[in-house]
Order: structure tokens, then C-alpha cells, then sequence
């Protein structure tokens, strides 16, 4: 017989359902969200690891903090496009809470998690705040998803915002906690992935935005803030980078050296990537402190293609030699971890 648990004090359109013993993942427990429902209530309701939160198709304007003792959850779509179910809302750093304080860029997020062993799935995450309704906010940060804890794995998820789309950190300054993006888009115009997290990006489209501006670059697509003892930073491999805007009006990074962590040494290899016209590839770094330039960074390149990839002044994009293209892969980055060995 099928056991259900019924949960008491949640929104409507959440339901909880239990499996029977019989099958292989019988003991993993099943929260049902549809609209009407609140995707927070469902996370609140997690009571321990082995959860699965299914979205059905909606949007869902709410703010989602996912917390560190809400290990191995599952969040996922009920459709397998990711349009289908929406989680956003519209906070930014220069935005004022109840308190009379800001969010700060963190804090903006539409979507956080701090948890261990996270899977999302088949969704969209979203921050549809824009600096054109707020012109008297200057901390225009607005975040879609801050995502630290070891293990954390998005697939078919899209990413949504302009200004620091998607914050890929660690929930330490010491901690080097991986994540794994396959299948992704990302969207935005200004770092907007950005963070110090050990991140393998597959078969990934990053796509910048054209932004109603008279300053040159438009943005940037990357601002890793790796710190100097992680060996490894953000790997983008086997994926495309697009744009909206004008031709060579972005850049593929810049570096981030937090002031609250002035040892960062940020790392970055795009490799086996098409990159399209809208990347400047005559000069496709920028500083963003003088004192910390690019060059110094561990900025890298291997077998990228497209018109945004053509090495036309020497020394301006650092190429990894065959030998050490060997040594940065999902594998090396990832360890222990084969997310991409999943079904």
C-alpha cells in the first residue's frame, strides 16, 4: 500500500506523497508544488536528506533560502522545459528591507542555497529587477541564484537577471565546495557569473544582453574571485557564448579580488567553447582594479572557436598548452564527485 504524509500548516497547492518500499528509491519522500503553493513552504517541510520538491508549471514570485541542514534535496521541474515553472523576484543590492538596511548582492538573490548535495533541475531562476525602473539605486546587483555547498548540481536550468546573474561561491573563504551546470543558459550583461566556488560549466550557453548604454565594454561574462590555495576556479567547456548586443562589446572576463579577500587569485579556462562576434577578441580581459590586473591571473584558453576566439595580438589571451589542457577537466576539477554520471 502506498504510505502518504499528510503535512499540516503548508500553502495551498502543496501536496506530500511517500513511496512504497518496493522500489529502488523507495524511501525518498515527494513534495508536490503547484501554483497557489509556495516553493519556500515546500523547502520548510524538508525534515531531512533524501527529499524531491517537484514544481509544476507556474510562476512563483517568492524569495527561496535553501539552508545547510536541508542536505541531498532535489528540486526539479515538472515539465522537462525549463520554462515552464518560474521561481523570481525582483530584489537588488541597493534595495531597502523592512529594516531600513540594503540586500547587499547576496543578498538579493531570488534563489540561495547553502545546502550539501543539491540537485535543481529543469526550471528557470530569476531576477527581474531593472536598473531603468530604480535610476536612484546605484547598487544595481541583482541576483538570480547564490549557490554555495559542496555538490551542487543544475541541469537544463536557466538563469536569469543582468547584473551578477548567478554568484557561485563557497560557504567559506577556506571551503573549495564544488558545482556542476550541464545543459544551462545563462543570461545578463555585468559579471554575471561571478564567485569563488569550484564550477564545471558542460555544454553551457552563456548569452550577454544588450544593454541602453554609451560606455564600452558593455560587460563582462565571467569575474571569478577563486582564492589562492584552490587550484581550480571556473571551467567552461563545450559550450557557446552568444550576445545581443553589438559586435565586440563584450569581454570574456575580468578578475573579481573581493576587499574582503585581497588573496584571491582568480581562475578561469574557457576551453572547447564557441564564442560568438559579440566577444572582443582583440582584447577579451579587463581589469576591474588596476591593482590586481588580469594578466596576473590564471586566465586561460584552449580550442575555442568562433570569430570571438581568433588570437590576433600576442599575449592577449593566455593559451593552455596540450599537456596542461590534460589537468583541467570535469574529472580533475570535480574529484570524488561524477555528477555527470548520473542519470
Amino acid at each position: 500500500m502506498r504510505r502518504r504524509t499528510l503535512l499540516t500548516g503548508i500553502a495551498g497547492g502543496l501536496v506530500a506523497v511517500g513511496t512504497t518500499p518496493a522500489f529502488a528509491d523507495a524511501r525518498r519522500r515527494v513534495l508536490h508544488v503547484r501554483p497557489g503553493g509556495s516553493v519556500q513552504d515546500a523547502v520548510d517541510a524538508v525534515d531531512g536528506d533524501g527529499w524531491t520538491i517537484v514544481v509544476h508549471p507556474g510562476t512563483y514570485r517568492e524569495v527561496v533560502n535553501i539552508p545547510a541542514d536541508k542536505g541531498e534535496l532535489t528540486l526539479r521541474g515538472a515539465s522537462r522545459d525549463p520554462r515552464a515553472a518560474v521561481i523570481v523576484y525582483d530584489n537588488a543590492n541597493g534595495t531597502t528591507k523592512p529594516d531600513g538596511t540594503t540586500y547587499g548582492t547576496a543578498g538579493s538573490a531570488t534563489f540561495t542555497s547553502a545546502a550539501p548535495g543539491l540537485t535543481v533541475r529543469d526550471l528557470t531562476l530569476a531576477n527581474d529587477w531593472l536598473r531603468a525602473d530604480h535610476p536612484d539605486i546605484t547598487g544595481t546587483q541583482a541576483v538570480a541564484a547564490y549557490v554555495t555547498g559542496d555538490r551542487s548540481r543544475f541541469e537544463g536550468v536557466r538563469f536569469l537577471a543582468h547584473q551578477d546573474t548567478l554568484f557561485a561561491d563557497t560557504t567559506a573563504l577556506t571551503a573549495f565546495d564544488r558545482q556542476y551546470y550541464r545543459d544551462c543558459y545563462v543570461e545578463g550583461d555585468v559579471d554575471f557569473v561571478f564567485g569563488r566556488a569550484r564550477a564545471v560549466f558542460e555544454h553551457c550557453h552563456f548569452h550577454a544582453l544588450d544593454r541602453d548604454v554609451d560606455f564600452t565594454p558593455e560587460g563582462m561574462v565571467f569575474a571569478p574571485s577563486t582564492a589562492r590555495a584552490n587550484p581550480y576556479g571556473f571551467l567552461a567547456v563545450r559550450g557557446r557564448v552568444t550576445s545581443g548586443a553589438e559586435d565586440t562589446a563584450y569581454k570574456i572576463a575580468r578578475p573579481w579580488v573581493p576587499t574582503y579577500e585581497t588573496t584571491a587569485w582568480p581562475s578561469l579556462v574557457v576551453r572547447d567553447t564557441w564564442l560568438g562576434p559579440g566577444i572582443d577578441a582583440v582584447t577579451p580581459y579587463i581589469n576591474m582594479r588596476e591593482q590586481y590586473p588580469w594578466q596576473t591571473m590564471r586566465f586561460r584558453e584552449y580550442a575555442n572557436s568562433g570569430p570571438g576566439s581568433v588570437i590576433s595580438v600576442p599575449g592577449n589571451r593566455p593559451q593552455l598548452s596540450d599537456a596542461e589542457a590534460r589537468s583541467h577537466t570535469r574529472e580533475t576539477y570535480l574529484g570524488d564527485w561524477r555528477p555527470y554520471e548520473c542519470p
